[in-house]
């Protein structure tokens, strides 16, 4: 008799962990085969840091096949699912097509970029969603430092040096926070001419930072930000963005080169394109994880809308906590249902939460205690290294080595501002735009720049006008939450 096959989609925070947990509860009485576009699981809490140059990329990076024993690690991106034929159809990274069949499947696509229809965002705006968008932060914010230590315009040197973040929530707040620290680090060495310093700006429409969290953990974060010098605005956002800078919803139009969006995310679209019951779309799921009339289908993470048992009629929020835990479960029921076994529920329970804000800040309430300053650096760079499933001594270095030695202030020029669009499926990897007839591999794109910055001498060009060499994973179609 053929050993049942186990098809998961997508190693972020649910599906890794929902390998892992089937790689050791099936000890190879079933194929277990992830599906992803990359070779690694990455650490999203730490990516901030990279872009600040804390840590090097590969630091929060994970191997798949180095950590997941008896686990057949497939290299694609899923474009479609066949729920009768029990097939999952996708697109290899060199534009080849492959099938995989199942008799169990695990959705846990993930999440990406949230878009808004405010013109120019999706022209002129980043995300941070993965590395290589954290590798072109880094870069581009030390570009325009340099740029603006060299130049002669005063008001081109304050636009170079003025840095706007959309959304103050986790990602937002910590990114604002390194930013900070970094640029001033840069202005160390490179200081702007005319006495200009750097700017960031924290844009949310919501009341106060960190506004999901505890009001003690938003109270900590806005006092540090505010103390380094991180201009916070609340109850404001983007209205309209261009080449040359962003204006307001409260009118005002600011001068700026870099506008970085981390407004939130949106269920990766994959769980849409099922066709099957959703809440704002995520795929609804039954607490056992299990989708509702496939009972060989389970669904977890970002892209599954999973009841939360302590707050009925409520859904577990988007987080990595949930995704971390939701993957447990979900490899314990798939295993659970091959054998006949009881599936369980999935509950949580709130651990608290951890934000870094760099240095030796943070805002953190592990049990439910506040904490805030020194104490609560370390307790959130504990909390770090005990989560991560890998790479702990070498994070552990990179913080020692940062605390020790300056940071390297240099530019790799390894990820151009074209490659990353905030309108895409797949922001862990790096679009390719088609080439013209006669270009060499590695010529820039018409319309670039050395230095990866779109020529400012003509628009710039929209990234859905950049395919990649094979088929791109699926449109993105905002879902009905997005509006």
């Amino acid at each position: 008799m053929s050993r049942p096959r186990i098809v998961i989609v997508g190693a972020g925070f649910a599906g890794y962990r929902a390998a892992r947990t089937l790689s050791r509860a099936a000890r190879g009485r079933a194929d277990v085969t992830l599906l992803n576009p990359t070779d690694y699981f990455l650490y999203l809490p730490l990516l901030p840091q990279v872009a600040a140059g804390i840590l090097e990329a590969r630091r929060v990076t994970v191997s798949l096949s180095g950590t997941l024993r008896d686990v057949r690690l497939v290299l694609g991106e899923a474009g479609h699912v066949d729920l009768d034929a029990r097939t999952v159809h996708y697109t290899d990274p060199e534009g080849g097509t492959g099938t995989l069949a199942y008799d169990r499947l695990v959705l846990a696509a993930g999440s990406v970029n949230k878009l808004l229809p405010i013109p120019g965002v999706a022209e002129h705006a980043h995300g941070f969603r993965g590395l290589p968008e954290a590798l072109y932060l880094r870069d581009h914010v030390t570009r325009q430092i340099e740029l603006a230590a060299s130049g002669d315009d005063p008001a081109t040197c304050a636009a170079r040096c003025t840095f706007v973040v959309v959304g103050a929530g986790y990602t937002g707040t910590e990114v604002a926070a390194q930013g900070q620290l970094l640029t001033d680090a840069l202005v160390r060495k490179h200081p702007p001419r005319r006495g200009v310093r750097p700017h960031w700006l924290l844009l949310d429409l919501a009341g106060r930072v960190l506004p999901e969290l505890d009001r003690r953990l938003s109270d900590t974060a806005d006092r540090v930000l505010r103390g380094r010098g991180v201009e916070v605005r609340t109850g404001t956002s983007v209205k309209e963005a261009t080449r040359d800078g962003v204006l307001l919803t409260d009118g005002e139009f600011v001068d700026t080169r870099t506008l970085v969006w981390c407004v939130g995310v949106r269920p990766d679209p994959l769980a849409e394109s099922l066709g099957l019951p959703m809440e704002r779309g995520r795929l609804l799921v039954e607490p056992t994880l299990r989708v509702p009339g496939r009972p060989e289908v389970f669904a977890c993470g970002d892209a599954a809308a999973v009841p939360d048992l302590d707050e009925p009629g409520q859904y577990t929020p988007m987080t990595a906590q949930h995704a971390w835990r939701q993957g447990k479960v979900a490899g314990q029921n798939v295993a659970a249902s091959l054998t006949g076994g009881e599936l369980r529920s999935y509950r949580h329970k709130d651990l608290g939460f951890v934000v870094d804000l760099g240095g030796v800040q943070a805002a953190a309430n592990p049990l439910g205690v506040p904490l805030s300053g020194p104490l609560a650096g370390a307790v959130t760079r504990g909390y770090h290294l005990a989560a991560m499933p890998g790479n702990r001594v070498r994070v552990a270095a990179d913080w020692l080595l940062d605390a020790v030695l300056p940071r390297q202030a240099v530019q790799l020029g390894l990820v151009r501002s074209w490659s990353v669009p905030l309108d895409t499926a797949s922001p862990e990897l790096v679009r390719m735009p088609d080439a013209p007839a006669g270009s060499q591999p590695g010529d820039a794109p018409a319309g670039s720049q050395q230095g990866g910055e779109p020529a400012r001498d003509r628009p710039r060009t929209a990234p859905a006008a950049h395919p990649a060499p094979g088929p791109v994973k699926r449109p993105d179609i905002p879902s009905e939450g997005d509006q």
